[in-house]
């Protein structure tokens, strides 16, 4: 749900106000307002400083893998400011050097490539060879142009021509010549003079990988010595660029004798926030938001619902005037996302990855693991009632007749449709149904019932024929009252779409806008309940891959004992991928049906800002 909130407007003198500024952020509850709606004031300090706190943030995401210290052993020093920038410079240093030694293992790696063909020679030779005039040049060829050659180069070089090194088809050779000479071999690619022998490079190579492992070292101490210096010198940096921001988005009056503060306070805050503002001699003043104003979002939910937050937010808040969808999100969520898996094993590998990791990464992602580890208990119910356990169809095990009495398999009556894919449709209809009785109350709320009566009467279509076909096919009414109840749903519903849909309008005008939001709706409503198919088809899928899987394993298994390794192994494998495929398809499509079919229907917008409170920010904070 939305937290309610209060306008708070108060009038500093401005030679208070910076105090009065810190003070209210070690208050850490108000939403500053920008003075111009919509529009953020910088300025070249606070775009550097913005610069600056990016430049932390990157040196904090290389470092933290590389760091080995629980996060619960991370201590911060007490001068954090100078111990920040140290640890930044010192950081950039050995990046700098870092980057310098992986350059020259690339040169040397290159150069080990380079000179391996010429062997090992003795240096001393060669310049005893180039006192007498002589110098060797180095050449690469094909061992076929080498042969048909080589008295050819020797004579249009004055030289002799020597063959030093073959490999597949190709020569490396040298050329004794005069020094001095600029020469070029038809046929052949001229090389540089090799500066070391192969060993020499090989010896350089390892030296300087050595000192790249020494530098690596080096950041890892210093990850485990500063990073919990630079997510707090990262937190005091968004500290005073949140409090430069607030400055700058204050108004000014009285010839800027007076600061205007505008900003917004949850209510369970509001007494507080005024206690201080009574403490500070500021005239203040605080009210109800009208419907004009833009007024941040505070989302307030129970542990369960708000998992489900980050998932609102990827869409985006909502407004101030709309209803939180997080309560209606979480559990079609969680529904949807078990319904694409259905496989009880699954569930249970997830159950484990997120105790795993929920205790490996520590405190940072402790939500997330949360609902890793609920959507994993959710599958592995809806899996068993599925009656899928890695691939494996648990009727065709032996269990208990009362165990498979409880799961939902097999056709509906003499059909040839699935019960489970049944289900999903029934499903489909409930979301949708939730969907338009939200974007019904809503537009009453805002507007009045009289300009929401096209949407209670669509409501009213399809829960009254429902109702009306459920009954009557449960023998519950007979088919004479039925169709009589239908008639009377069907002109109630007629009169509310085709007349009452705008009361100023014309009435001829209100059937041709009744006729073209009929064929929206018949042609949307069929696809946007066909699209929960998907989730059926999601989890028939895994099922059967999962199943192929088994065969194939024990298609290698045989009588032998070896034949277990194979078979384990594919059963490893294969499963693994498709616990990977059907956990991404089990995120992106129940996504899609609360974002397209449950929002579109609902009139959700999510155009809302979020609660951003005036506050010391804490590190490793978001």
């Amino acid at each position: 749900m939305i937290t309610k909130m209060k306008k708070l407007t108060a009038l500093v003198y401005h030679r208070e106000y910076e105090q009065f500024l810190k003070e209210l952020q070690q208050l850490g509850v108000v939403h500053v307002q920008p003075a111009q709606e919509g529009m953020v004031a910088t300025n070249s300090q606070l775009q550097q400083k913005m610069q600056e706190v990016q430049h932390v943030q990157a040196v904090i995401e290389t470092l933290k893998p590389l760091c080995s210290n629980p996060e619960s052993e991370r201590k911060a020093t007490a001068d954090i400011s100078n111990a920040g920038q140290q640890a930044v410079a010192q950081y950039e240093q050995l990046l700098q050097q870092k980057q310098q030694q992986e350059q020259r293992v690339a040169e040397y790696e290159n150069q080990v490539l380079q000179y391996t063909p010429w062997g090992e020679y003795d240096q001393q030779g060669i310049d005893q060879l180039a006192d007498a005039g002589r110098d060797m040049y180095f050449f690469q060829t094909s061992l076929k142009t080498f042969r048909s050659r080589q008295d050819e180069w020797n004579e249009q070089s004055g030289g002799y021509v020597f063959p030093i090194h073959e490999e597949k088809g190709n020569v490396w050779f040298v050329l004794i010549a005069p020094c001095g000479q600029h020469i070029e071999l038809e046929g052949a690619n001229a090389l540089p003079k090799p500066q070391h022998t192969a060993a020499e490079s090989t010896q350089l190579l390892a030296a300087e990988k050595e000192a790249l492992c020494g530098t690596e070292q080096q950041m890892a101490a210093l990850a485990n010595a500063q990073l919990s210096n630079l997510e707090a010198y990262e937190a005091q940096l968004r500290s005073n660029i949140q409090f430069d921001q607030a400055k700058l988005d204050t108004a000014h009056a009285a010839d800027d004798m007076v600061m205007i503060l505008e900003g917004w306070v949850p209510v369970q805050m509001a007494e507080k926030v005024t206690a201080f503002l009574g403490g500070t001699g500021a005239y203040f003043q605080m009210r109800d938001p009208v419907k004009t104003d833009n007024v941040p979002i505070l989302l307030r939910n129970n542990w369960f619902t708000r998992m489900y937050e980050v998932l609102t937010e990827m869409y985006g808040m909502p407004d101030y005037n709309e209803f939180d969808p997080t309560p209606i999100v979480a559990p079609f969520f969680t529904l949807f996302f078990s319904y694409c898996i259905a496989d009880a094993g699954y569930g249970l590998v997830l159950i484990l990855l997120g105790l795993l990791l929920k205790k490996k990464l520590g405190e940072s992602m402790k939500g997330m693991m949360n609902l890793v580890i609920t959507l994993g208990i959710a599958t592995t119910i809806l899996g068993a009632v599925f009656g899928t356990f890695f691939g494996v169809n648990l009727v065709n095990v032996d269990l208990p007749e009362w165990m498979k009495g409880l799961m939902i398999t097999g056709k509906v009556g003499d059909t040839v449709y699935d019960k489970t894919m049944l289900l999903s449709l029934i499903i489909g209809v409930i979301h949708i149904i939730i969907a338009m009785t939200v974007k019904a109350v809503k537009s009453t709320v805002l507007y009045g019932f009289k300009q929401s009566i096209t949407a209670w009467s669509w409501l009213l279509l399809i829960v009254g024929f429902i109702c009306v076909g459920g009954l009557n096919f449960l023998k519950v009414i007979s088919t004479d009252v039925s169709t009589i109840a239908f008639y009377v749903v069907g002109g109630i519903v007629a009169v509310g779409i085709f007349l009452l849909n705008d009361l100023k309008r014309n009435p001829l005008i209100n059937i041709g806008a009744g006729l073209w939001d009929t064929y929206g709706m018949a042609s949307g409503l069929l696809g946007d309940v066909l699209s929960y198919v998907r989730i059926y088809a999601l989890g028939l899928a895994g099922g059967m891959l999962g199943g192929v899987f088994n065969t194939l394993a024990m298609m290698t298994k045989g009588d032998s004992w070896w034949g277990w390794i194979p078979c384990i192994l594919i059963l490893v494998f294969g499963h693994t991928l498709n616990i990977a495929m059907s956990c991404l398809g089990a995120f992106v499509h129940p996504l899609r049906l609360n974002f397209v079919e449950y929002f579109k229907n609902s009139n959700y917008e999510g155009t809302g800002t979020a609660y951003a409170p005036l506050h010391i920010a804490k590190a490793g904070e978001e």
